[in-house]
């Protein structure tokens, strides 16, 4: 399973389902308006948080990434390098450490960052742009979500008053 389909897509669910809730009732209510938007952006950025902590999706995907590579490393023989995913903050990128020539260095960068859900690879030791951490990204996920349950609710009102001048 993908790292979309694992982690952000819960995340980008939820951020859909508060923007809808959030967006009908500012949508309806002009005095509640941007009241209702704050709270629904606050209740995103929680509920991404929760599903990154609390409910463990961000060990379960780190866990998943580090069993993968480690089992690359092992159908490679490659026994003497050793793969860990990025922690404090917990990243998609997995930091490699061991002996190995600078071909098979190369070589296994390339073949790790091919793993579902790997974002960056880097040996112990060197210089690398570390990505943003986990629950940033899972936060943006949300956060885009957000805005798009916010376009259906907006929609959705605009049908609802376009359906009031029917019943005149």
């Amino acid at each position: 399973m993908s790292a979309l389909w694992a982690y952000f897509w819960p995340a980008f669910g939820a951020g859909i389902a508060v923007g809808i809730i959030a967006g009908a009732i500012a949508f309806r209510r002009r005095r509640m308006r941007y009241v209702s938007l704050a709270i629904g952006v606050v209740g995103t950025i929680a509920l991404a948080a929760l599903w990154h902590g609390p409910l463990g999706a961000g060990a379960r995907l780190s866990a998943r990434m580090e069993a993968r590579t480690q089992q690359l490393l092992a159908e490679w023989d490659m026994t003497q390098v050793r793969g860990r995913v990025a922690q404090a903050p917990l990243r998609r990128e997995v930091i490699l450490a061991g002996r190995a020539d600078d071909f098979q260095r190369s070589e296994l960068k390339r073949l790790v960052a091919l793993l579902p859900g790997v974002e960056a690879v880097a040996f112990d030791g060197e210089r690398r742009d570390a990505p943003l951490p986990l629950v940033v990204q899972a936060e943006l996920a949300a956060l885009i979500g957000f805005c798009i349950g916010l376009v259906i609710a907006y929609l959705g009102e605009l049908r609802r008053r376009s359906r009031q001048w029917d019943r005149i």
